[in-house]
């Protein structure tokens, strides 16, 4: 088994690494080169998949739905100049906060 958190932040230095590669040789790149409404897209259509996975599949199918949502979120956050620490850091300033209570403090 990998260290679960360490394997996302590898994956995201890697499509960094990605941004300004040819488009023909490489998919991250061709999602960079596409602009971000694209990779916005590309993310809302793999969370769709991921739910439309855990309604009606195995979950085998949801664990690879899971994975195509969570790259492309990250070729999101890349696009964004979002470093993996600062979603972790705020998901932890989360932590022991009823979700209730943390939605309420939001700013509308």
């Amino acid at each position: 088994m990998t260290d679960s958190g360490r394997i996302l932040d590898q994956l995201y230095e890697t499509l960094k690494k990605r941004r300004g590669a040819d488009p023909e040789k490489s998919y991250t790149a061709k999602l960079f080169s596409r602009g971000r409404p694209k990779i916005a897209q590309k993310v809302g259509e793999e969370a769709v998949e991921t739910v439309i996975a855990a309604l009606a599949e195995t979950p085998d199918k949801v664990v690879g739905e899971s994975a195509d949502l969570l790259y492309h979120l990250l070729v999101l956050w890349a696009d964004c100049e979002i470093e993996p620490y600062q979603v972790w850091a705020e998901l932890e300033s989360r932590l022991g906060t009823s979700g209730i209570d943390e939605k309420k403090s939001r700013k509308s």
